[in-house]
């Protein structure tokens, strides 16, 4: 290429081609790497965030079972209650009948 030497004034279409499609390539490729790294980022952040979202369902499951067995605990004790309330109802029928 006798374009690249000193005394060069003007440049061939050739020439002038390879200094385009060389250009290109390198524009093409720091686009492409922005590109990349922005979407490499975005991908971060969205699992980030869905491994968040997991973390909370799990707690929200755990919270619902422990609720359900508060539940369960709090129902029985209001059965057993409500069979001591009758059986004192009845023994106080019994004493007024007597």
């Amino acid at each position: 290429m006798t374009e690249l030497s000193k005394d060069c004034v003007d440049m061939s279409n050739a020439a002038s081609t390879y200094v385009g499609i060389i250009a290109g390539a390198i524009i093409g490729g720091v686009v492409s790497w922005w590109i990349y790294d922005r979407q490499k980022k975005t991908s971060n952040s969205q699992d980030h965030i869905l491994n968040r979202i997991k973390e909370l369902e799990e707690n929200h499951d755990a919270i619902l079972k422990k609720l359900a067995d508060f539940d369960d605990k709090h129902e029985s004790t209001l059965d057993a209650m409500t069979e001591l309330h009758r059986k004192i109802d009845s023994l106080i029928r019994q004493d007024d009948a007597s």
